[in-house]
């Protein structure tokens, strides 16, 4: 696992001038690779280009050290991440005749480009993003993985094409202070996070998952391309007996590829069914006790490490458990809600990162059960479309307010903003917008009606999810494939994968998400939707393909992940800092929200009058981005 840094320059700026901006780069990301790093720049008279990482090595520690070129030194690559496939790629190149140097995944997306061009980034199964410079043909490219899991941002001036890891580095590596984006400001307060391609500010964009840029040096021209073709949906006739053993048979064979490493290797065990899955296959996969890793709250409500010491038992592992609580909260909030370079307002990000900075202090790769929702069904919202349907053709639509107001008292005020009751208050607040009724579910802060009364109208924008309807190929999001599709683009590149990739590499340990295999999620695209979710029964044949594992009573109860209790923090650690967010004449100065209903949404909450914490949370975690970015007060 690495970070990547990157700059071609058609000025005249001199090799050493872009060596130094990338030696700043890579010191800005040195948490995502702290055991070495690596340099390429070259000048001509056409243009400067230059390329640089930083190393965490996990595989081929001795002579994994990158830049990697190709025996005639015309191509150069930097990589971030890792090739779960690499060991079989690199077995139908040499019986092709090429030969290898290293044992290293880099290498082996080299030579595998050196004989075949891009068409072999389609072949890599992993999480990644890296940059190929071929001298050749006077190409860059970049690419980033199926999923999305590892990071890649890029802008293009007039002058210069600059791509890197994480959004910092290109902050602060170009001349001129960028402008917040409409576009993304209005995502980031619908949906809590940014999904690519874009960013927080202007004319700099995410590469989208699964894609490549083509850049010509010469032209100084751009071309983006999808790197796999995805299939449609289309369910098959397979039985379910034999749906359940392929399920499980490619769960125990991804687990197995992502537990390559040369380093320690554990797994995040929350107590829920997709950590505790991926924890029982590592641990039958292996000669010797696992490592598992557990946080919980102090706060007795949101604290579930009962559920994965059951697990821990059962699986005889070497379980490691913390506990946390508000002073963990003020000791790290501001660096953890800083590093993510942008607003980014998932609840679980401090959790997340500071059970990963416990994780490192054992281990250097973790294993995830992220992705298992997305790619089986298992959130509370894909069935929202069922309840929809029943809830309009048995209420009148004369009552729908008058109970989403019921709802807002009795349900949303309730110390359970992380489950179901949450989701049905949603829906009976958006369920007359029709087309927007599905958008506005997913939306994890505000609807568009809500957004539309905070934001001063020069801000809001209605429109924000057309392009991403346009991918769908729908107006409305209205099954279940429909909802994993839209999840898959949106919230799991944007949110899920965004929180997972900064809350860990900033403590410098690898996470892998087995879930987030291709061939598992194409499979799961062939089932019937009975077989991922069988009446209120969410990730069925996920369940199924594992109940002789675990006990009956464990599968079928809730698990609620790394969530945290963000509205007490609110109310109390944070309260002083959130209040100076809404001093007047700050917010007048911004120019971005409704002065008068923002400060009664924060006020309202914080006075316990009505319980907004996601809404609030986004708010926060917004103030606190633009007032170390545009105001430096840190």
């Amino acid at each position: 696992m690495c970070g990547i840094n990157g700059i071609v320059a058609k000025t005249n700026r001199k090799k050493d001038d872009i060596t130094a901006v990338l030696n700043t780069m890579n010191n800005l990301i040195i948490h995502r690779g702290p055991d070495e790093d690596g340099l390429f720049s070259e000048e001509n008279e056409e243009f400067t280009v230059g390329m640089a990482m930083r190393r965490l090595s996990i595989i081929d520690l001795s002579s994994g050290k990158q830049p990697i070129f190709s025996d005639d030194k015309q191509i150069v690559i930097v990589f971030n991440g890792e090739i779960y496939n690499y060991k079989v790629l690199k077995s139908k190149l040499e019986s092709e005749g090429v030969t290898f140097k290293t044992s290293s995944d880099t290498e082996v997306i080299l030579k595998a480009y050196e004989k075949h061009g891009v068409e072999s980034f389609q072949w890599l199964d992993g999480m990644f993003g890296f940059s190929i410079y071929d001298k050749n043909i006077n190409k860059l490219f970049i690419a980033r993985d199926f999923f999305g899991e590892k990071p890649l941002y890029y802008t293009h001036t007039d002058n210069e094409f600059i791509w890197a890891s994480e959004l910092k580095s290109i902050i602060n590596t170009i001349d001129f202070t960028p402008n917040i984006s409409k576009k993304g400001l209005n995502l980031y307060f619908r949906l809590t996070y940014i999904p690519a391609p874009h960013t927080i500010y202007e004319n700099i964009f995410k590469l989208e998952a699964n894609h490549y840029i083509e850049y010509d040096l010469s032209s100084h021209h751009t071309t983006i391309h999808k790197i796999n073709t995805e299939p449609k949906p289309k369910p098959t006739n397979i039985s379910f007996e034999d749906a359940k053993a392929k399920t499980k048979d490619l769960v125990y064979k991804s687990v197995d590829s992502r537990s390559i490493a040369d380093v320690g290797l554990g797994t995040f065990l929350s107590g829920g069914v997709d950590s505790s899955i991926i924890s029982l296959c590592l641990a039958q996969t292996t000669d010797k006790k696992i490592d598992t890793f557990s946080i919980g709250f102090k706060k007795a409500s949101y604290d579930e490490t009962d559920k994965s010491r059951v697990v821990a038992k059962q699986l005889n592992s070497n379980h490691h458990e913390f506990i946390i609580d508000e002073n963990d909260l003020k000791n790290n909030i501001h660096e953890i809600l800083i590093n993510f370079d942008e607003p980014f307002s998932d609840t679980a990000a401090l959790p997340t990162h500071l059970l990963s900075e416990k994780t490192r202090e054992h281990v250097t790769v973790a294993l995830t059960g992220d992705g298992g929702d997305e790619v089986f069904g298992g959130y509370n919202k894909y069935y929202i479309g069922k309840m929809n349907k029943k809830y309009t053709s048995v209420v009148p639509k004369g009552l729908h307010k008058s109970i989403a107001a019921l709802s807002n008292k009795y349900l949303i005020n309730k110390d359970d903003t992380r489950g179901r009751k949450f989701q049905i208050n949603k829906l009976l607040n958006a369920i007359d917008y029709d087309g927007a009724f599905y958008w506005d579910i997913i939306s994890l802060a505000n609807t568009s009606n809500q957004l539309a009364e905070i934001m001063s109208p020069d801000y809001f924008d209605a429109n924000i999810f057309q392009e991403y309807k346009t991918v769908l190929g729908k107006q409305k999001i209205e099954s279940l494939t429909d909802f994993r599709l839209v999840d898959k683009i949106l919230s799991l590149e944007g949110g899920m994968l965004a929180k997972v990739d900064r809350t860990s590499m900033l403590t410098s340990l690898e996470c892998r998400a087995p879930f987030l295999n291709r061939e598992l999620w194409e499979f799961a695209n062939t089932l019937p939707e009975s077989y991922l979710m069988k009446g209120w029964n969410k990730k069925y044949i996920l369940k199924e393909a594992f109940r002789d594992q675990f006990p009956v009573e464990f599968l079928e109860k809730g698990k609620s992940g790394f969530g945290s209790p963000t509205g007490d923090w609110l109310r109390q650690s944070l309260r002083k800092e959130l209040e100076s967010y809404i001093e007047p004449d700050m917010l007048k100065s911004q120019g971005i929200f409704n002065v008068d209903v923002i400060t009664k949404l924060v006020k309202d909450h914080l006075e316990s009058k009505k319980d907004s914490t996601f809404r609030v949370w986004s708010y926060y975690c917004f103030q606190k981005w633009y007032t170390f970015n545009f105001l430096k007060q840190n």
